[in-house]
């Protein structure tokens, strides 16, 4: 974090949770200098901080996955530039936050991990889609019902599952991502949760959430493999899945780890494309 940013914390302080969110918040901005964002005043101050957040990029502290500092910089159309959310911090450091409020000695070392990381973000290299050496090209089918158009690619090297989600196959890595079905049943794209760099997911595990205002929805990847990349740009602009579940709003890529038996639980655009027609149809009656 080595840019001056706005830091618009969660205040849902009846948790462990926002606590840190709120304590790292302050840290930020006595420490460092950044300008925060009270999720309260925000409500009835909204001119001052809408001329700090246009001055400064919004960085977003949610406590737990119910996200309301990013619901809040949602509602009052506050662009984010960059978020964490404690609890998926303190899953990643394999450290189980307390049911109290208190700030206990793992609390607090969760709160150096955190600091520590944004501090150097800077120094963080982001790992490129030329760098996974997955080269994806798209040929479609289209599916319309009413005023909705659904594609599906036909690509050979392309395999789905019945959970609406695909797997662009090349070499050892393949690119997984959410079908236009999905997008379309979801409507409004809000948030984007990617999986873990460098974590190993087996076929049918989660690797990654995407919300809208309707529900939630757990990319279940098609194949099995480790996480060597995540689509960076979805953080920031989620609503790229609904502009192109495919060539822009893409999840993650994966080196395969399982393929050969993975194989035998996909299917292929033919059997996938009945399905999705069948799901349409049910939808609309």
């Amino acid at each position: 974090m080595v840019e001056k940013y706005a830091v618009l914390p969660c205040n849902g302080l009846d948790k462990c949770a926002g606590v840190i969110s709120r304590e790292i918040a302050l840290r930020l901005c006595g420490e460092a200098g950044h300008e925060i964002i009270c999720p309260v005043f925000s409500r009835i101050a909204e001119v001052k901080y809408r001329k700090i957040i246009s001055e400064h990029p919004l960085f977003v502290i949610d406590g737990c996955p119910t996200r309301c500092a990013s619901k809040l910089a949602v509602e009052k159309n506050f662009k984010i530039s960059n978020k964490i959310t404690v609890t998926e911090e303190a899953k990643k450091s394999g450290i189980e936050l307390n049911d109290t409020l208190q700030l206990r000695e793992k609390e607090q070392a969760l709160i150096g991990i955190i600091l520590n990381d944004l501090m150097n973000t800077g120094n963080k290299v982001t790992q490129t889609i030329e760098e996974t050496g997955v080269s994806c090209h798209f040929d479609y089918e289209t599916f319309q019902k009413g005023k909705f158009l659904f594609r599906v690619p036909v690509n050979k090297e392309i395999f789905f599952n019945e959970n609406d989600c695909w797997a662009y196959v090349s070499g050892n890595r393949a690119r997984i991502g959410v079908t236009d079905f999905v997008q379309q049943n979801l409507s409004d794209i809000l948030f984007f949760t990617p999986p873990e760099m460098g974590a190993e997911i087996d076929q049918f595990g989660e690797a990654g959430e995407i919300e809208s205002s309707k529900s939630v929805f757990e990319l279940i990847t098609p194949v099995s493999g480790k996480v060597i990349a995540v689509n960076e740009a979805l953080i920031q602009k989620p609503e790229l899945i609904n502009e192109n579940p495919y060539e822009l709003g893409w999840i993650a890529d994966l080196e395969l780890t399982a393929f050969e038996n993975d194989k035998e639980l996909l299917i292929g655009f033919d059997k996938y494309f009945e399905i999705m027609k069948r799901k349409v149809n049910d939808l609309n009656g």
